[in-house]
């Protein structure tokens, strides 16, 4: 207790420069709290904007449908499977979707699209897609002839409101599958590939037009959390062994969205350098702090190390106040960087004039920093870690000190 006295003490011989180098470690910390927060949420918003529109969560297919999209390939009992998933407490939502590759034609212009069968109540529990349109409405009944397309579909066919589309395909049974639907509405979701290519139809007119006899080739699950999904994929898969496991397998939305997925992982890296600068600047701040110190201090270390000090214990010495310093610093920092995390985590960040644009994409016009142990710890646990390898460097300079040279200098 002694030794952390006297370590506390030294800190304080040289007053500015010990204040400031714990305040750019409090700095650094607050910002690397906040920061990380800061992209953890926003990478949770993504996530959300994305699987609320298409993809959900969890999606469980036939086994080898998702390498190869054959329209025979299906879920005999998609309604047995829903309402055993639908049972799961994480579960907020869940659909049946069929779906098959078609040719739609106008009047004059034809464009290959993908067109899915949908149930209109089941699809609005998984996706925003209904509250994305630009004009007319979304699905209302499983009975009729109506279809919603993308924005940018609808101007490369150059349909609108109340107009006929033609599609053409192959059924289940290979037989040649055609049908005219009427255009209900046109839904801009921001996602362009995904306006350009996709119809909606209510999935009993997929099912007449495609012969599919009441099967389906996706069931789409919502979960209430990005958290609970490993534990829902285990429960899911325990739920479904008495149904039809051996023919059916799930995948998790980084598997279906596997361009999400690699741009967090980029935007993780390029931000992981910019801490990483950080830190550095702060280990220097440190550098600095404990080489003044010991040049300063050169003659005192050397009358100890004369009267029998050793030089590991002098080395102690300054490791202690290296890390008295950084603890100090850290603690001031974590707690700073928690309350402004907080604050806005409640209030959220305004986005000003990109609010509109990324309102497209189903992400809200402020975004929340998500305040996680990942977050409120890694970052001080890393500047811990860096700073005390820092300060092993001069403190390790003690051991070179030759007591005769150093009482004699300057």
């Amino acid at each position: 207790m002694d030794d952390f006295r006297l370590s506390w003490r030294n800190i304080w011989r040289n007053k500015r420069r010990s204040a400031l180098t714990i305040l750019a470690i409090v700095f650094a910390t607050a910002l690397l709290v906040f920061m990380l927060s800061f992209q953890l949420g926003s990478y949770d918003d993504m996530i959300n904007a994305s699987v609320t529109l298409d993809t959900g969560h969890i999606q469980i297919m036939p086994t080898g449908y998702h390498a190869d999209r054959k329209i025979r390939n299906v879920i005999d009992s998609p309604d047995k499977l829903l309402d055993t998933v639908k049972k799961l407490p994480s579960v907020k939502g869940a659909a049946a979707r069929a779906e098959s590759f078609c040719l739609a034609s106008s009047d004059n212009r034809t464009k290959g699209v993908l067109i899915s069968g949908v149930h209109p109540a089941q699809e609005q529990t998984v996706s925003r897609l209904s509250s994305s349109m630009k004009t007319g409405e979304y699905l209302a009944t499983d009975d009729d002839d109506a279809a919603v397309i993308g924005l940018l579909l609808a101007k490369r066919l150059k349909l609108g409101i109340g107009d006929e589309l033609t599609l053409l395909g192959q059924g289940r049974d290979g037989s040649i599958a055609a049908g005219i639907v009427t255009i209900k509405g046109i839904f801009q979701s921001g996602v362009d590939e995904f306006d350009r290519n996709v119809i909606q139809v209510p999935y009993s007119y997929f099912n007449d037009m495609f012969y599919m006899n009441h099967t389906a080739h996706r069931i789409v699950v919502l979960l209430d959390s990005l958290n609970t999904i490993e534990n829902s994929r285990t429960a899911i898969a325990e739920q479904i062994d008495t149904i039809d496991t051996a023919r059916l397998e799930m995948f998790t939305w980084d598997t279906l969205m596997p361009g999400l997925k690699q741009t967090i992982n980029l935007d993780l890296i390029s931000g992981f350098i910019m801490y990483g600068i950080l830190i550095i600047v702060v280990c220097f701040s440190i550098l600095n702090t404990f080489l003044m110190s010991i040049l300063e201090r050169k003659k005192e270390y050397g009358v100890l190390i004369a009267i029998g000090t050793t030089p590991l214990r002098l080395i102690k010495f300054v490791l202690t106040e290296s890390m008295l310093m950084t603890i100090t610093g850290l603690i001031i920092g974590i707690g700073a960087g928690t309350a402004v995390t907080l604050f806005f985590s409640h209030h959220g960040i305004g986005l000003g004039e990109a609010s509109d644009m990324l309102s497209q994409y189903g992400i809200s016009d402020r975004l929340y920093p998500k305040l996680t142990l990942v977050s409120l710890f890694s970052g001080p646990l890393l500047i811990l870690v860096f700073t005390f390898l820092t300060a092993l460097i001069p403190a390790l300079k003690i051991r070179t000190l030759r007591p005769v040279e150093a009482i004699h200098s300057i």
